[in-house]
């Protein structure tokens, strides 16, 4: 039979109210984001600046991707999968070597668009994601309404993007492109404000400082990048001034 001292000070342990355990799970979910961000920003201006380094994305005489530019373009996508479907058997470690190469790749084909649109462009439509993005966020964070089929609805409309965006491949309607960027937007501000709830729920479930909390900081880093992202490319198709 187990016995406990009464007096027994437990010198590792520390106690957190639900209140507490969220705001610190969020604030380390927004560290993982800000790093991702700060990073994909680097790559993609480092490409887009060194003509050498972009000549390795895109041939010079033919305008063509090369191989490394193919693997860039896809690599992001294959980063989210192991990352996603292989969460519980990899290592924190390791999740955060991936997160921060997936990171890393997706800034560099990010560098694209810096070729594409002006710089200021770019920049404007990025502070634009930010606000828009900060206030569904805060919006998130602190509305009493359960947002959770809100957040299957944005999913099902996420679902009929990727289908739309994947027909419009082979259809190249401007018209359609358009109608996708506006509906995307809608989605994306949508599913800020449910996963920051989400997250919000699970920092206030979970024992902060264990590994499994780590984890989940860094998995949901991982879910708001890939919202701010969606939502910054969405509003440069729309607003975005061309070179």
């Amino acid at each position: 039979m187990e016995t406990k001292d009464p007096e027994y000070v437990y010198k590792n342990v520390i106690q957190l109210n639900e209140t507490d355990a969220s705001r610190k799970f969020i604030a380390n979910v927004f560290l993982w984001m800000f790093v991702a961000l700060g990073l994909s920003a680097f790559c993609a201006f480092l490409f887009s600046q060194n003509q050498a380094l972009y000549n390795m994305l895109r041939d010079p005489i033919t305008g063509g991707n090369t191989g490394l530019g193919t693997i860039v373009m896809f690599a992001p996508l294959a980063f989210v999968l192991i990352i996603s479907f292989g969460f519980n058997r990899l290592s924190y470690g390791v999740a955060a070597l991936l997160f921060i190469a997936f990171s890393a790749v997706m800034g560099i084909s990010l560098s694209y668009i810096l070729k594409i649109y002006t710089e200021g462009s770019v920049l404007g439509v990025f502070l634009t994601t930010s606000a828009v993005f900060g206030i569904m966020a805060v919006a998130g964070y602190t509305t009493k309404t359960d947002l959770t089929k809100f957040g299957s609805i944005m999913m099902m409309g996420l679902f009929g993007i990727i289908i739309a965006s994947v027909i419009n491949m082979f259809m190249r309607s401007s018209q359609l492109e358009y109608i996708i960027s506006y509906i995307g937007i809608a989605v994306f501000v949508g599913l800020t404000a449910y996963d920051v709830q989400k997250l919000k729920r699970i920092g206030a479930g979970i024992e902060y400082g264990d590994g499994s909390a780590g984890k989940m900081a860094l998995l949901g880093g991982l879910t708001l990048y890939l919202d701010f992202i969606n939502l910054f490319l969405m509003i440069l198709r729309l607003f975005g001034r061309r070179r």
